[in-house]
C-alpha cells in the first residue's frame, strides 16, 4: 500500500508542478490550454476510497488554483471530477475484474480508456470554462475554448499512454 500512496503522490506532485510552471501558460491560438492534472482524477484505482478521491482532486485542484490565480475554478471542477470519477469508471470496467484494477490502456482496453477519457475530460473542460466565462453571452467562443482544451489535453494523455504501454 505505501508504493501506492508513495506512486499516487509523485504523479499528484509531477502533474501540479507541470501544469503550474509549463501548460498554464501555453495558449494556442488564445484559446486552447492543455489542462493535464485531469489525467490525475481519471487514473484512480477502482474501489480506491472515494474520500480519499475527493481530497486528492481538491488538493490538486487547489493547488493549481493557487499558481494559476484561477480563485476555485479547479477546484470545485476537479472535486466534481472526482465524484463522478467511480461512477463513470463502473460503465467502463468488466465486471468480472479484479477490484483494484489500475485504470489505464493496457488494463481496459484503448477503445474503453479513449472513452473514459473522451468522457472525463470533455466534462471537465465544459464545466471549467462554463464557471470561467460565467455567463453564455458568447457561447461560441465558451465552446471553442472548451473544445480545444479538451481536444489538446486528450492529445496529452493518449501519448502519455502510450509511452506507458511500451
Amino acid at each position: 500500500m505505501s508504493v501506492e500512496v508513495f506512486r499516487r503522490l509523485s504523479v499528484f506532485v509531477l502533474l501540479g508542478m507541470m501544469q503550474v510552471l509549463v501548460m498554464s501558460h501555453i495558449h494556442l491560438f488564445g484559446i486552447a490550454t492543455p489542462l493535464l492534472y485531469v489525467y490525475f482524477a481519471i487514473t484512480f484505482r477502482r474501489n480506491f476510497p472515494r474520500w480519499a478521491i475527493l481530497v486528492s482532486c481538491f488538493a490538486l485542484g487547489l493547488w493549481v488554483d493557487v499558481f494559476s490565480n484561477t480563485p476555485g475554478l479547479a477546484a470545485g471542477t476537479m472535486t466534481l471530477l472526482g465524484f463522478l470519477q467511480p461512477f463513470l469508471l463502473e460503465w467502463f470496467v468488466p465486471r468480472d475484474s479484479v477490484e483494484d484494477l489500475g485504470i489505464s490502456m493496457n488494463s481496459l482496453g484503448v477503445g474503453r480508456f479513449v472513452m473514459l477519457s473522451i468522457i472525463m475530460v470533455v466534462l471537465y473542460c465544459l464545466i471549467f470554462f462554463a464557471l470561467e466565462a460565467f455567463t453564455f453571452f458568447n457561447w461560441q467562443f465558451w465552446l471553442e475554448c472548451a473544445g480545444s482544451s479538451a481536444a489538446l489535453t486528450l492529445l496529452l494523455i493518449f501519448s502519455i499512454e502510450f509511452v506507458r504501454i511500451k
